[in-house]
């Protein structure tokens, strides 16, 4: 009986730390965790993970370029699976780390990495920001809009673009204004420069504005709240930042692709995740804090908009299929 006793405590003890190297692991991009924007909407998703199961899980924060690579290895060293990371800079360091370590499974959000253990989830940003464009173009009391984005890379160009596309489609005289904080990753996390961005746009008659711009977004949205500028928020629901200030948010259901790849563990099925409008990957975020500046007739362009690229009546091009814009 004892030796049964002490093969079991044995095997218990062994069981231990394999439990422990089961726990599921978030990394954040650039930008910070409580960027309001997509590192948290992330971070919402593995909280409620956490809040439902009881589960723990890892964490890192990302503070340079160069730690991407020995944060993937890390992890994946200490066990942790899935390992999710959010953003698109992760691709190449990803395609590089996961051969490494077959048994680990990876998730990446925002950029397709083709390696057998990874799934890729990419988000159809143009169909959600055609309808943050359709929005913009009726709420404009100027007929000039204004888009700021954070880095100037390919994949913000999707949202200018699918945004572009929405305000030329609903009033074809109006202009657009676009402009990019940076070039290098800095640009996702300085929000005095999204301000004056705001303001020089302003300045030129753009009265809403729309931000993809990470943690910069956040002084777009405050300095547009300070001017009377209407706002548009990014990935996460940025409504209540400054109610009635901001006109809506093109949400990313990032937070349930983090709960679910967390909540399918080790079973994650390798290959690509594509999240549209359909499927209620983007959207446009409706509640009580933006209800005073929906019109009627502007739900009603909305829906119009969204059943038109859902049954295929409306096309909204991809920047990414050819690096253009059609409308610009």
């Amino acid at each position: 009986m004892s030796l049964m006793k002490s093969l079991l405590t044995g095997a218990c003890l062994s069981l231990l730390p394999l439990a422990a190297l089961a726990d599921p692991a978030l990394i954040f991009d650039l930008g910070g965790k409580f960027d309001k924007s997509f590192n948290e909407a992330a971070y919402v998703g593995a909280e409620r993970w956490k809040a439902e199961t009881g589960g723990t899980y890892k964490e890192l924060e990302m503070q340079s370029e160069a730690q991407r690579e020995q944060a993937l290895r890390r992890l994946a060293e200490t066990g942790a699976n899935p390992i999710v990371m959010t953003g698109f800079a992760f691709g190449e360091v990803l395609g590089k780390v996961a051969p490494d370590y077959p048994d680990t499974k990876f998730v990446i959000i925002d950029m397709v990495v083709d390696q057998p253990n990874v799934q890729s989830i990419v988000f159809s940003e143009p169909e959600g920001s055609y309808l943050a464009g359709v929005m913009a173009a009726m709420a404009s009391k100027s007929g000039t809009v204004g888009f700021i984005g954070g880095m100037d890379v390919p994949l913000i160009h999707k949202f200018e673009c699918g945004y572009a596309q929405g305000v030329k489609a609903t009033n074809p005289d109006a202009k657009v204004l676009i402009n990019y904080t940076g070039t290098t990753p800095a640009a996702w996390n300085d929000p005095v420069k999204g301000g004056e961005l705001l303001k020089a746009q302003g300045a030129q008659g753009a009265d809403v504005v729309y931000a993809a711009a990470g943690g910069t977004g956040i002084g777009v949205l405050q300095a547009a709240a300070d001017a009377n500028i209407l706002s548009i928020g990014v990935d996460s629901n940025q409504n209540h930042l400054h109610p009635g200030k901001v006109l809506t948010s093109m949400v990313k259901a990032v937070d349930k692709s983090v709960y679910d790849s967390f909540k399918a563990g080790a079973d994650i099925k390798p290959g690509v995740m594509s999240m549209d409008l359909a499927s209620g990957g983007v959207s446009v975020a409706m509640d009580d804090n933006n209800k005073p500046l929906v019109t009627p007739e502007m739900q009603a362009a909305v829906d119009a908009a969204t059943k038109g690229i859902a049954d295929g009546s409306i096309a909204v091009h991809d920047y990414m299929t050819d690096n253009t814009c059609p409308v610009q």
